[in-house]
């Protein structure tokens, strides 16, 4: 965890990275070749699972989380990455993305050694 983060709840963080496991496999998408993005970005979902209820993306800015997570059009898998496969966190990419690693798994001592 980053020093200025919020003590994250375990079992939302573990659910978060199955969660991400399942989904790319479900959609033949991959992770980022760098592992630290995947990383921070599940560590984005688990917070505010923890803080909202729902895995709202952690990547965009918004004026009320609250609304946000009630519309649910922003929880992931968010509507864009849903209808056209496009992940603006980069968590999930297609096989022909520049950034795509090989991946569909993250072990959860990876996860936790790069969000330390």
């Amino acid at each position: 965890m980053t020093k200025n983060s919020t003590k994250l709840v375990p079992n939302n963080l573990e659910a978060m990275r199955k969660f991400s496991e399942i989904y790319a496999k479900r959609t033949g998408t991959f992770f980022c070749s760098d592992i630290s993005v995947t990383a921070v970005v599940i560590e984005g979902l688990a917070k505010h699972k923890d803080n909202y209820g729902a895995p709202l993306c952690p990547c965009r800015h918004y004026q009320n989380k609250n609304k946000e997570v009630a519309s649910a059009y922003w929880n992931c898998p968010c509507v864009p990455m849903r209808e056209r496969k496009e992940c603006h966190c980069m968590l999930f990419l297609s096989e022909t993305s520049e950034f795509a690693g090989s991946a569909q798994t993250i072990e959860e001592e990876a996860l936790l050694k790069s969000i330390e």
